[in-house]
């Protein structure tokens, strides 16, 4: 596959209107938030649950560009027999894959961590693009707090998200490049401000000089917040600028999109921030989302298991989708949403 032909997939990942769906949690993450409402979280349930989704057509068609699958989801069949890819694909959607394999504590550095998973990652990918993925993720963070993130935690994981990025390419892939400021803590917005910039600065130059193509990846980085503990509150609009802000600083404008992540925050929130950002005039990218918890709680939390929810979850997960395909298009108003001074 050219460099060409990964572009064209970059852009269709981030699409006017549409996101990507991050359903990649792994079986721990899924076994956790099945347990706050009471479903055992086994192969058949994790395999139903993906499954409603896959066969909402209405939003996956409509706002949806991409979805990230766990290794155990891109191998799964529908009760049917279907693979769960094909019903994405049938949707018009792109399947990806979590390309690594989690974090392992950064040496000589206590409370640091960096990514594993590049020892063998181009056999992996091969077969999962084989198994139908057409790009990949690769999530990196660092943490906010004392004394952190030290430089040596955020050069080793924008190393390895390079390193991952040229593997992909050279597999055939699009790289979804994650580096994630995590919002645990009690920093202001202006730290959480300059630590994502740094970041985001170092891992551009290490896309570089892996000769990485830009213009064949897609960005998912934090939005600019503050700390979940912080006392100081943080309007949508502030979250906006300053992370556009940090955006324009580091990010060359060859990539094609920015599709955040949510990560703790409440759905509501991550929609009017993605809202705000797009109201703020051109940007060289696209913004969009690649949201989990932000798409899929209410839905998970509806369907609760039982099958006579599953049509009910579908409507949730379809409003869900719409108002951030709205979103990024800056245009939440057309619908009742959130607004005002929100807690990060």
């Amino acid at each position: 596959m050219t460099v060409a032909d990964l572009a064209t997939i970059a852009k269709a990942m981030v699409a006017p209107g549409r996101g990507i769906l991050a359903a990649d949690e792994s079986p721990r993450t899924i076994a956790q938030r099945f347990g706050t409402i009471g479903i055992p979280s086994t192969s058949d349930t994790r395999r139903d649950y993906r499954e409603l989704l896959f066969r909402a057509t209405g939003p996956m068609s409509k706002y949806i560009s991409g979805v990230i699958l766990y290794d155990e989801t891109i191998r799964q069949r529908a009760a049917d027999g279907t693979p769960l890819v094909k019903l994405i694909e049938a949707a018009g959607a792109l399947p990806g894959i979590k390309a690594d394999i989690g974090t392992t504590p950064l040496p000589f550095f206590p409370g640091e961590v960096v990514t594993a998973g590049l020892d063998g990652l181009s056999d992996r990918l091969t077969e999962y693009r084989a198994l139908g993925a057409r790009f990949a993720k690769w999530r990196a963070i660092v943490s906010i707090g004392a004394g952190l993130p030290s430089m040596a935690a955020i050069d080793a994981n924008a190393h390895a998200l390079a390193r991952y990025a040229a593997i992909a390419q050279d597999a055939g892939l699009v790289p979804i490049v994650e580096p994630e400021v995590l919002m645990d803590g009690d920093h202001d917005i202006d730290r959480c401000a300059e630590v994502s910039e740094a970041y985001l600065t170092r891992v551009y130059q290490e896309l570089v000089a892996a000769r990485v193509a830009l213009e064949a990846t897609v960005l998912k980085p934090n939005m600019v917040i503050p700390g979940a503990d912080a006392t100081k509150l943080a309007s949508p609009a502030e979250v906006a600028v300053k992370t556009v802000r940090a955006l324009k600083r580091a990010v060359p404008s060859t990539v094609p999109g920015v599709a955040f992540l949510s990560g703790g925050q409440s759905d509501d929130d991550a929609t009017a921030r993605l809202d705000a950002m797009n109201r703020l005039g051109p940007v060289p990218w696209r913004l969009t989302f690649s949201f989990s918890r932000a798409l899929l709680l209410a839905p998970l939390q509806i369907w609760a298991g039982r099958p006579e929810n599953v049509a009910a979850a579908q409507r949730a997960f379809a409003e869900r989708a719409e108002l951030n395909a709205l979103a990024s298009l800056g245009k939440l108003e057309t619908r009742a949403g959130p607004s005002g001074a929100v807690r990060a």
